[in-house]
């Protein structure tokens, strides 16, 4: 009989592994979640060599901070198993928020008021800690393939629901590429801004009655944008890459040009 019930308790434990491989990481979650409740939790210290209140007073009204920024990475990874993978590996130090797999099932690895390690050195306008304002989520794409309906859907549904509960502006939801443009390619040339752009998500443009300033600056205007205009040439590779994906030549032509002019518009 006991032997039976050390083969049944077996037989439990691996049902247990296999119906989630990622048990032991998951607890590795709840234990760091844990301790930074601790944290939150803790009396705020005081300046050594400043004077010192007689007392502790702690305010009444605060909140969670909340994210302001959408970023869409892709994986540049095979499969999403890998990339779940990668991002439940310390040595990596590599995280996302989501991660949507070609089906469009969404895993959320994440809470939305944590800082994932997604965005690396990066820049958007005046905003250099990217990773303390956003979300980041990652699309199982290998970087040089479309990407599937489904996965865009889901993705749209996830920009819904993160535009609504955090009240996050249509100009903020942009992708890796754009704030890292020395860097990053991602996501590729497949995705769909536009079609994002027209659901709310991201702006585009419409150039056919534009006409330009006659000392119109369209290096600056990228800048206004939100690029990084310190290496140009990369600049203008990233602008491209979202709004121009057809053309990788870091040249600015004049039809660029407008198209520059008009974001730049919508983006002041």
């Amino acid at each position: 009989m006991s032997q039976k019930i050390l083969l049944l308790s077996f037989v439990l434990v691996l049902t247990s592994c296999s119906a989630n491989k990622y048990a032991d990481t998951n607890r590795q979650y709840k234990k760091q979640a844990k301790a930074l409740s601790r944290e939150l939790r803790s009396q705020p210290t005081y300046i050594d060599s400043t004077p010192q209140p007689p007392y502790w007073v702690g305010t009444t009204n605060f909140g969670l901070r909340k994210p302001n920024f959408v970023i869409i990475h892709h994986t540049a990874q095979n499969a999403c198993d890998t990339t779940l993978l990668t991002f439940t590996l310390k040595r990596t130090q590599v995280s996302a928020h989501y991660v949507i797999c070609k089906d469009g099932t969404i895993h959320h690895m994440l809470n939305d008021y944590l800082r994932a390690w997604h965005a690396g050195a990066a820049q958007w306008g005046n905003l250099t800690d990217v990773n303390s304002a956003s979300i980041g989520i990652e699309l199982d794409n290998n970087g040089f393939e479309p990407f599937p309906e489904a996965q865009i859907i889901s993705l749209l549904q996830l920009c819904k629901k993160l535009k609504k509960d955090n009240n996050i502006p249509a100009a903020n939801f942009i992708g890796h590429s754009d704030i890292a443009p020395k860097r990053k390619v991602d996501p590729n040339r497949y995705f769909p801004w536009q079609q994002l752009a027209s659901a709310g998500y991201g702006y585009w443009y419409d150039t056919a009655r534009t006409s330009l300033p006659a000392d119109f600056n369209a290096i600056q205007s990228l800048r206004i944008i939100g690029y990084n205009i310190r290496d140009t040439a990369s600049a203008i590779r990233a602008f491209k890459l979202h709004f121009v994906q057809q053309d990788s030549v870091p040249v600015i032509r004049e039809s660029d040009r407008k198209i520059i002019y008009e974001l730049s518009r919508k983006y002041q």
